[in-house]
């Protein structure tokens, strides 16, 4: 009987420790907030180039466990991204999983609100897999900064 009760403990041990381990290897809201708050001033500091060049940087300083900053002009031109293949085209008529057009969400609430969250589904760069994701961003001059949460 001990033996059942050492191994349930056991269990539910490597069972909680495995969900604080799954937390810690996800961004939260804040943090995203955070991200995206950084990077308004690193443009206003450096430029939209040099900021650009940071933001795609892989081992850069916009890049935390699933979060990274991306990039869009008022038009969908993509200006930052994980994905390089979105780098320097027009994505406004990207949809996710269940078809909703991502960037005319996104434009909408900036030129409504300047600021908000956006959700929908996408690929998640660490886990490979469609996820839920809820994306915050400003509106600064022509351009919306964004950092997303996978859920």
């Amino acid at each position: 009987m001990k033996k059942i009760i050492y191994l349930m403990l056991a269990i539910l041990s490597c069972a909680i420790f495995s969900s604080y381990v799954h937390a810690a290897e996800r961004g939260n809201a804040e943090e995203a907030q955070a991200m995206v708050k950084k990077a308004v001033v690193y443009i206003k500091k450096y430029g939209k180039d040099k900021a650009y060049a940071e933001f795609n940087n892989p081992q850069g300083l916009f890049r935390d466990r699933d979060l990274y900053i991306v990039v869009f002009d008022m038009n969908g031109l993509g200006l930052a991204h994980i994905n390089p293949r979105l780098i320097g085209k027009v994505t406004g008529d990207i949809k996710d999983a269940d078809g909703k057009l991502i960037f005319h969400a996104q434009r909408k609430l900036a030129m409504e609100q300047g600021s908000g969250w956006v959700d929908y589904k996408w690929p998640n760069p660490v886990t490979g897999r469609i996820e839920s994701k809820s994306t915050y961003l400003e509106k600064f001059d022509d351009l919306m900064i964004m950092c997303g949460i996978y859920k």
